[in-house]
């Protein structure tokens, strides 16, 4: 599988049926700072980003030009550290792709 073109045109990583998706550390929840209740919760001790039909709670889809979809974090300079360290075109980036999309 070759790695998307650029992540707007992507959002695989983004995308879970699961509710305990994306882990949101203490540093995490720091840096969201006054939005962190808003896109995060706690299941028991453990803080996940928030999941909203099958989509993170930060992500935003958009119409592009082409009539295509464009996906944007609304938190990208204060997104959690497991969203930073997922590279493009990584064997993690591509296990993403691979996985089927939630159903809308």
């Amino acid at each position: 599988m070759n790695p998307p073109p650029e992540c707007l045109r992507c959002g695989a990583c983004c995308r879970s049926p699961a509710t305990a998706f994306v882990r949101v550390t203490g540093d995490d929840w720091s840096r969201l700072g006054v939005d962190a209740p808003r896109l995060a919760h706690f299941l028991g001790n453990r803080a996940f980003m928030r999941m909203k039909a099958g989509s993170c709670a930060a992500l935003e889809i958009r119409a592009a030009p082409d009539g295509g979809a464009e996906f944007f974090c609304t938190v990208y300079d204060r997104r959690p550290q497991v969203c930073r360290d997922l590279a493009r075109g990584s064997p993690a980036c591509e296990g993403e792709r691979a996985r089927p999309a939630p159903a809308e």
